[in-house]
C-alpha cells in the first residue's frame, strides 16, 4: 500500500472508490451525495503540509485507490479520519493507513492524534485500538451529511505519538503474531 496526494486525474478513481453511502454515513466532512464535482474540489483544494490529506493506494492494481486518511484541525488538535471503500472492508487497510499516517503526523510535529467513529460502527473502534488509540473516556457528537446532516454520537480515541514504540509498524499493536506491512508515505 501507499500514501499519496490524490492528483486530477484520480478524479473518476475517487469518486467511485468512495461514493458509498455506507461510506459517507460514517463521515462528517463528505459532502453527500459524492461526485466527481466534489472529487475535483478535493484534489483542487489548498493543502497544508502539516495537516496532509491522502489516498490510500495499492499500486499496479486495477482500481488502486482503496481509501483516504487525512488530518485536519479542530481547536487546536490533530484530528485524523479515514475511510475504505466497501470491496476492501476487512482487509487492514484502515489500520494500516492508520498507522501511515502516525509515522506521518510525527514527522510534522504532532505530539497526538485525536479519531472519533459513529458509535453504530464498532469496526471502526476495532480499527483505531489495533492502530495504538485508545479510548479518551469522551463521546462527542458530529453532523453528518451522509445522515441528513443528523447528529450522531462518537465515542473519541487519541494516540500519543511522543511515547516511544507505540506507533512503530504494529510492534506493540493488535496481534504481535500477525506480520505487518509498512506503509509508506508518498513524496508529495
Amino acid at each position: 500500500m501507499l500514501l499519496r496526494p490524490a492528483w486530477s486525474e484520480d478524479v473518476g478513481e475517487l469518486t467511485a472508490a468512495i461514493a458509498h453511502e455506507s461510506v459517507a454515513r460514517m463521515l462528517a466532512r463528505l459532502p453527500w451525495p459524492y461526485d466527481e464535482a466534489d472529487a475535483h474540489a478535493f484534489v483542487a483544494q489548498r493543502r497544508n503540509p502539516h495537516l496532509p490529506s491522502l489516498v490510500v493506494t495499492v499500486p499496479g492494481a486495477r482500481g488502486a485507490i482503496v481509501g483516504g486518511v487525512g488530518l485536519h484541525d479542530e481547536a487546536g488538535e490533530a484530528h485524523v479520519g479515514y475511510w475504505v471503500t466497501p470491496p476492501a472492508w476487512g482487509c487492514g487497510i484502515a489500520t494500516e493507513a492508520l498507522r501511515g499516517m502516525a509515522d506521518l503526523a510525527k514527522l510534522c510535529g504532532h505530539a497526538r492524534l485525536v479519531a472519533r467513529h459513529a458509535i453504530d460502527n464498532p469496526a471502526s473502534g476495532r480499527v483505531l485500538r489495533n492502530a495504538g488509540f485508545r479510548p479518551t473516556g469522551r463521546t462527542t457528537c458530529y453532523s453528518s451529511p451522509g445522515r441528513g446532516g443528523n447528529p450522531v454520537a462518537a465515542p473519541e480515541y487519541a494516540l500519543d505519538l511522543s511515547a516511544t514504540g507505540n506507533h512503530e509498524a504494529g510492534q506493540d499493536r493488535g496481534d504481535p503474531a500477525k506480520p505487518r506491512g509498512r506503509m509508506v508515505p508518498a513524496a508529495a
